[in-house]
């Protein structure tokens, strides 16, 4: 139900469903005066179109200047871990996880990952073997 209050002082009440509804305008206010429509208060969205122009117009990404290719496990830094692991695990008796552990200063199964992934990342193969007093033994594949 819509009551309109004309400028004239006159009543008109109507009854409307969805479909015959007043717009917001045919309201009054109590000065009489007719409600301005409220305007939108978000931007009309774009096509998709705009934004592909925009992303044409853009200059191909060139590849890194200092990318340098993924480094061998013999071409470890002098001094890092990698290189403390490499000579332990190089000699002929192999290493123990505990000496590993002593000269990395890591925990048991960081040193374990950092194994396994010397054979997949490194193309270095690690041997395992485990001694009769069950102690593992870490070594290069001949």
């Amino acid at each position: 139900m819509t009551a309109v209050i004309t400028a004239k002082g006159a009543c008109i009440m109507t009854i409307s469903t969805t479909e015959n509804r007043e717009p917001a305008q045919a309201t009054a206010t109590a000065a009489g005066k007719p409600k301005p429509p409220h305007k939108a208060r978000a931007a009309a969205k774009k096509g998709h179109a705009a934004a592909s122009q925009a992303r044409s117009a853009r200059k191909p990404r060139s590849a890194k200047k200092g990318a340098q290719p993924r480094r061998k496990a013999g071409n470890a830094r002098p001094g890092s871990k990698t290189a403390k692991i490499l000579d332990l695990v190089k000699r002929p008796s192999g290493a123990t996880l505990q000496e590993l552990l002593k000269a990395t200063s890591w925990q048991p199964h960081s040193i374990r990952g950092f194994l396994s992934v010397l054979g997949k990342k490194k193309g270095v193969a690690v041997e395992s073997t485990k001694s009769p007093d069950g102690e593992r033994t870490y070594s290069l594949k001949a």
